[in-house]
């Protein structure tokens, strides 16, 4: 097996893995809103998909890069990969919940507002105010930036831990 000796760039890496890590997890958030579990711990599989995709994004550019990736170059991956991310899920979210199952928002606040008055400890004014914060966040464009900025984040900090890991860097006087 040849191995690419073609540089490629942290960009054009993060994208081309970006969008396909980002159609997975469209795939898999479409599974759960279907089977109405979009509250399941199911959902954390996203980011099990968002890591396997760094992974993979990171030594596809080790690969074509003469097994050489800073630190840097990792983590540079890991945040375009993750906004691409955060985009495609935060417009596919707008969609679905906008216009294809508009009860799905119904459905989340229902859970949202059940499990505070399970926990107590907060007045029905307070439940009230969270409820009205919850329904503007999960409406309009909003949700699109809430989205990308939440998973951009949550991508720099895992890209940054799997970098660490993943990394080598070449050697300065070779």
């Amino acid at each position: 097996m040849e191995t690419n000796t073609t540089p490629v760039s942290t960009t054009s890496v993060g994208l081309r893995y970006g969008l396909l890590t980002g159609l997975v997890s469209i795939i898999i958030s479409f599974g759960l809103f279907v089977a109405h579990q979009e509250n399941s711990p199911l959902k954390y599989a996203t980011f099990a998909v968002l890591i396997a995709g760094m992974v993979l994004a990171m030594n596809a550019f080790k690969q074509s890069n003469q097994g050489f990736m800073s630190f840097g170059q990792g983590v540079g991956i890991g945040a375009v990969l993750s906004a691409v991310v955060g985009v495609l899920s935060g417009i596919f979210s707008y969609v679905y919940m906008n216009i294809i199952d508009p009860e799905v928002v119904g459905r989340m606040t229902e859970k949202i507002r059940a499990d505070m008055e399970a926990r107590g400890g907060m007045s029905d004014e307070q439940i009230d105010q969270a409820m009205a914060m919850s329904a503007k966040m999960m409406n309009g464009p909003i949700m699109i930036v809430t989205a990308l900025l939440g998973t951009i984040l949550v991508g720099v900090i895992l890209a940054m831990i799997i970098s660490a890991f993943v990394k080598h860097a070449q050697p300065e006087f070779e």
